[in-house]
């Protein structure tokens, strides 16, 4: 593997707390609706990752009171 492969992937961080994640991304990935664990802080966090390590959270919905 060459240098600029390497240089091209990056650990993903945790939104909440900044650790890292158990997973790496390439600068040419893109992945929707995408489960991260952060070992750190024990958060899953739903992430959409688009080329150029462009990260967005999707918002979890509140839960919704159940009816008796």
């Amino acid at each position: 593997m060459g240098k600029k492969q390497v240089q091209n992937r990056q650990w993903i961080r945790c939104p909440l707390c900044g650790g890292k994640t158990r997973d790496k991304i390439r600068a040419d990935t893109e992945m929707k609706n995408f489960p991260v664990f952060c070992p750190k802080c024990k958060k899953e966090i739903l992430l959409n990752v688009e080329k150029q390590f462009d990260i967005t959270v999707i918002p979890e919905p509140a839960a919704k009171p159940q009816s008796q």
